[in-house]
């Protein structure tokens, strides 16, 4: 596990890279988990993901929020303070893991964690990501975004704790313009887990559904049922 503490979503995909190219020369797999400064980030069919930006990029900008054209699957979403972002590094094949297995390792993992702190979260028929039932209304509470190049993953998923939802206000969340977002502080108020404890968990959920070793060290930071045939959800090559 290698935790990046605070870090902008362009450094972190060129660390994502790196690492990708490693992995790839058979080095050993790792998981990078991370905490985004507001970012907005478009899937790899950008053109149609810009569609769901509701403000001109003016404003993002005085609002302090980046958008990027990402190479990940999946449409718009947000990323920001508050949100553990968690990036497998992996060879599938290694793990006996096809796409689609891989993202619901990816959704069992947020599941499990939501649970530890008294949150029943399940999948959606036909879509990806965390969902929860709340006020009548089900809303998303973890999002899932990958790429797999020569059989190695890369992006991940984002679980959002404290994260304020309002930035969620810019975009049309994942494109899906009848479901709402959500997040554990907005779900348990008061009985909110600390961002600390919720990412220790989370990661340690990865692990255990991605069947990698767990003695791994964690690093400090250095700067430099889901249906196969929903996989143009993610970017495959």
């Amino acid at each position: 596990m290698v935790d990046l503490d605070m870090l902008g979503y362009r450094e972190c995909w060129q660390l994502q890279e790196q690492h990708h190219a490693e992995v790839v020369a058979g080095e050993e797999e790792r998981v990078l988990v991370v905490e985004h400064p507001p970012v907005i980030t478009l899937g790899r069919r950008a053109d149609d993901a810009r569609k769901h930006l509701k403000v001109d990029e003016k404003l993002l900008k005085q609002l302090g929020v980046e958008v990027v054209e990402s190479d990940r699957g999946g449409d718009i979403t947000f990323h920001g303070p508050g949100q553990v972002v968690v990036y497998p590094i992996i060879r599938l094949a290694d793990h006996g893991l096809s796409v689609g297995g891989y993202v619901r390792r990816l959704e069992l993992a947020m599941i499990e964690t939501l649970k530890v702190f008294g949150l029943d979260a399940h999948r959606e028929d036909g879509m990806v990501g965390t969902w929860v039932h709340y006020h009548g209304m089900t809303a998303k509470v973890g999002a899932i975004g990958v790429r797999i190049r020569q059989g190695v993953s890369m992006h991940g998923l984002a679980l959002n704790v404290d994260t304020d939802l309002s930035f969620f206000d810019l975009i049309v969340p994942c494109g899906l313009k009848e479901r709402g977002v959500t997040s554990m502080r907005k779900l348990l108020r008061d009985a909110c887990p600390s961002y600390v404890a919720v990412k220790s968990v989370l990661c340690r959920k990865v692990i255990e559904q991605l069947s990698l070793p767990s003695e791994r060290k964690v690093e400090a930071h250095v700067e430099s049922p889901l249906r196969e045939s929903v996989a143009e959800a993610w970017l495959i090559e």
